[in-house]
């Protein structure tokens, strides 16, 4: 986590400044993936969905700066307001199944403002919270709300464009999630010490509210799909070419996070970063992992969605594994750590697009379940990112990590070579 010291240091006021740009690095980005669609129907409503999800991912990241404050404010320890991440991601894994379930008969753009809308009652909470509980639940309306969201944006972006722009429209989805990165924790960073921790609680509201207007006025009305019940979304995973692909994006974010997680330790003991320059990496990872959500998508579209798995898992263990040994060398390190970081976020949108291919009759449902996978592996990557640190050192943490990576990787080759049940295949299709 960020550690929100030297705040009046000419390095701080640095890094305060680089915070101003990235929304206009962002809007860079989306303008050049725009540029390169003209005349090839990449609809512009995926960029809403994209801004959309850019707000639920801040969200999920922007009270890591504050911890402190939260703290010292509600009379907890730092320890317990850490939860307050925690219990964000446990809800929003479980909660979006259930979620597209109990909503799959709704139409879509009216669940979506719905979803916005509540998301936006749980941020207002947040802001005027009191105590320590009330803010507990407003991050769990937030999460049960953002991973309807965020489902949402992912199957209403592939449904919008022609399949072959499908994984890039998915991608930009992913870059509006990764963007957070960029100023999520850096942001509550700023605002926090600046105004007090409910600041970026307010500015989330008003961005909700911006969301809501666009997503009304121009989200034409999208009919419901098929319904699946939970128990017809557990079975979907007896088919071991699905459930395979699951425990792919389930293993690689337990490895990614085993590091992601103890990053910042990592800086300070290997590395020797001194406090107020840590946000500056974080900086950087977050760029990179921008430029990953749209190369994810570009390379799904260009190569093909299992061709860019492997190749993308394949070269993410490399770095992960490398990482350790690049700390001699500042400038070498940053290069690996972007690397890490891209393809950290450019996996997303291939597995989602594959996941798409393989199951077309349950696509939504295996979206909401992959989102489901990816919260859990980011629980138990802490977790296990945790117990290295206490039992040994953090540098082993990429290490086993990368472990996590390889056995990512054995279960990506495992469900692409094998084919689907036939038997499950004509079940979903008949539901």
């Amino acid at each position: 986590m960020i550690e929100g010291q030297a705040y009046n240091t000419p390095a701080f006021f640095a890094v305060k400044k680089l915070y101003l740009r990235p929304l206009s690095i962002l809007v860079t980005i989306v303008v050049v993936t725009k540029i390169e669609s003209v005349g090839k129907d990449l609809n512009f409503r995926v960029y809403i969905l994209a801004i959309a999800a850019f707000v639920v991912g801040t969200v999920e990241l922007i009270i890591g700066g504050t911890l402190d404050l939260v703290a010292n404010d509600l009379g907890v320890s730092i320890s317990a307001a850490g939860q307050l991440i925690t219990i964000f991601s446990v809800v929003f894994a479980l909660s979006g199944p259930v979620l597209l379930a109990l909503t799959g008969k709704f139409e879509r753009k009216k669940l979506y403002v719905m979803a916005l809308s509540i998301f936006l009652v749980g941020n207002i909470v947040s802001a005027f919270s009191v105590n320590y509980e009330m803010l507990m639940f407003s991050r769990v309306i937030c999460a049960a709300s953002g991973s309807l969201i965020i489902a949402l944006s992912v199957t209403l972006a592939s449904s919008v464009v022609e399949p072959h722009f499908r994984a890039r429209a998915i991608g930009i989805i992913f870059m509006g999630i990764s963007g957070s990165l960029v100023l999520g924790v850096p942001l509550g960073l700023v605002l926090g010490n600046a105004y007090g921790w409910r600041a970026p609680f307010v500015l989330i509201s008003i961005l909700t509210v911006m969301a809501i207007a666009c997503i009304s006025l121009f989200l034409t009305k999208v009919p419901p799909t098929s319904v699946l019940s939970i128990r017809e979304q557990i079975a979907t995973l007896k088919d071991k070419k699905i459930v395979s692909a699951q425990l792919t994006s389930f293993l690689f974010l337990t490895g990614h996070l085993t590091l992601y997680a103890y990053l910042t330790p990592f800086l300070k003991d290997v590395m020797h970063v001194e406090a107020n320059w840590i946000s500056v990496f974080y900086f950087i990872f977050g760029i990179a992992a921008v430029i990953g959500g749209g190369l994810g998508g570009w390379l799904a579209d260009k190569w093909g969605s299992k061709k860019s798995i492997i190749s993308i898992i394949i070269v993410f263990a490399c770095a992960i594994f490398l990482l350790p040994l690049m700390t001699f060398s500042f400038p070498l390190f940053i290069i690996m750590m972007g690397l890490w970081s891209m393809l950290s976020w450019a996996i997303s949108p291939a597995q989602q697009n594959y996941l798409i291919e393989i199951a077309p009759e349950s696509a939504g449902i295996q979206q909401g379940l992959n989102n489901s996978a990816l919260h859990l592996g980011i629980a138990l990557g802490s977790t296990v990112g945790g117990v290295v640190i206490e039992k040994s050192s953090v540098i082993y943490n990429a290490w086993v990590g990368g472990g996590f990576i390889i056995l990512a990787l054995l279960c990506a080759i495992f469900s692409i070579t094998r084919g689907r049940s036939n038997q499950l295949v004509k079940e979903e299709s008949i539901v």
